[in-house]
């Protein structure tokens, strides 16, 4: 064989490691997590630190760009710092791309290189914005993510995933890149109205669901704290279901899905194609938590999922003031969802279900009948089952 005509085969790994860490003030001056992380990263000190924000915080708490300022002063950050930029919260900053350019603005105004630092403050989509920044700009500037929404604490923004919207669909655009450390600060949840507090426990019923049996009876009992904002249960919910996402991605097997396999997103391809639907009027979390039961009604009544831990999960959802339905869950569009979901997996068609409480499995197919009469039976559900 000539020369010319051979392969070069050559594999190699990257090795991945981020911490989450659960405190309570992340910029108190006596705090020294924030300060001793940049530090660590910054062998030769020649580094910026870029804070992006989310409107909804920066206005819940006034005082926070000036404690970010007073933190990085009393530990000699002050010289790293950049202006920080305030981009809104919620669904509307990644559905526009003005504001993906105003994050470019700012990292190349502040000459952010790609050893610096961005600091994104806010909920799960303003971390996925600042994420896909972050990633994109420079090839790769590191994030620090310090999510301030249940939500995000326990879910997106322990996660390895950044994305915008575009064309009509959610998290079209994205990347796959782990940040270099997340900071759970409980201390912001105290602002979150109830809407917004009770809406991140859906994915720690979705991942007890599937992964957790033990956690899913827990939930069960956590519920009435939960609903009357007690933080010592609410700190419990987030770090165990923080503490299974990081399980999946790190022993998963498929920490970038490749595959199509995709378990953490059970009850996700009508809860996209919902949030979609009403506008983003639905919080991320009030749709997943239609698409949950929606999806354990359609194990039901394939039977795989007996009638009661069916009904186990419609009480828990109940319990927890998270709804089951929603008018749009009659639109002829939602169906649509499923080959939008294959799309952005890739491959066939692959879907979670239940054969239990904790034991989630894969399916490729959806019967069109079954699944309507699904949608009919969840919208008929509306009573808690003692």
């Amino acid at each position: 064989m000539s020369e010319m005509m051979r392969s070069i085969q050559q594999p190699f790994k990257v090795s991945y490691q981020f911490p989450v860490h659960f405190i309570t003030g992340a910029f108190d001056r006596a705090n020294p997590l924030l300060a001793d992380i940049i530090k660590h990263e910054s062998k030769d000190g020649l580094r910026k630190l870029l804070p992006i924000i989310d409107a909804n915080v920066a206005r819940l708490h006034p005082s926070l760009i000036e404690s970010i300022r007073t933190y990085a002063t009393f530990h000699g950050l002050e010289a790293m710092l950049c202006e920080p930029l305030i981009l809104p919260g919620g669904e509307v900053v990644k559905n526009h791309p003005q504001h993906l350019q105003n994050a470019y603005d700012a990292i190349d105004r502040g000459k952010v290189c790609r050893h610096s630092f961005i600091l994104a403050i806010g909920g799960g989509a303003l971390l996925d914005l600042a994420g896909y920044a972050a990633a994109t700009a420079h090839r790769g500037i590191r994030l620090i993510r310090l999510p301030t929404t249940v939500l995000s604490q326990n879910d997106s923004g322990v996660g390895v995933k950044n994305s915008i919207n575009a064309l009509g669909k959610k998290n079209f655009i994205g990347t796959f890149a782990p940040p270099t450390a997340v900071i759970n600060d409980f201390g912001f949840l105290a602002t979150l109205d109830d809407r917004d507090w009770m809406a991140g426990c859906s994915e720690a019923v979705k991942v007890a669901l599937i992964k957790d049996a033990a956690f899913f009876t827990e939930l069960q009992t956590l519920a009435p704290k939960l609903v009357a904002r007690d933080l010592e249960a609410m700190k419990r919910l987030i770090h165990r279901c923080a503490e299974l996402h990081m399980q999946h991605i790190a022993g998963g097997g498929d920490p970038f899905e490749s595959g199509t396999s995709r378990p953490l997103d059970f009850g996700h391809w009508s809860a996209h194609k919902l949030e979609q639907l009403t506008n983003f009027e639905l919080r991320h979390g009030e749709a997943v938590a239609i698409g949950i039961a929606l999806d354990a009604t359609y194990s039901h009544l394939s039977g795989w999922l007996s009638e009661k831990d069916w009904r186990s999960v419609m009480d828990v959802l109940a319990a927890l003031n998270l709804p089951r339905t929603h008018p749009m869950l009659s639109d002829p569009r939602l169906l649509a969802g499923l080959e939008e979901f294959r799309e952005h997996l890739g491959g066939r068609l692959t879907l979670t279900m239940l054969r239990g409480i904790g034991e989630g499995f894969d399916v490729h197919e959806v019967d069109a009948e079954r699944m309507g009469w699904a949608i009919k039976h969840a919208t008929k559900s509306r009573h808690r089952t003692t």
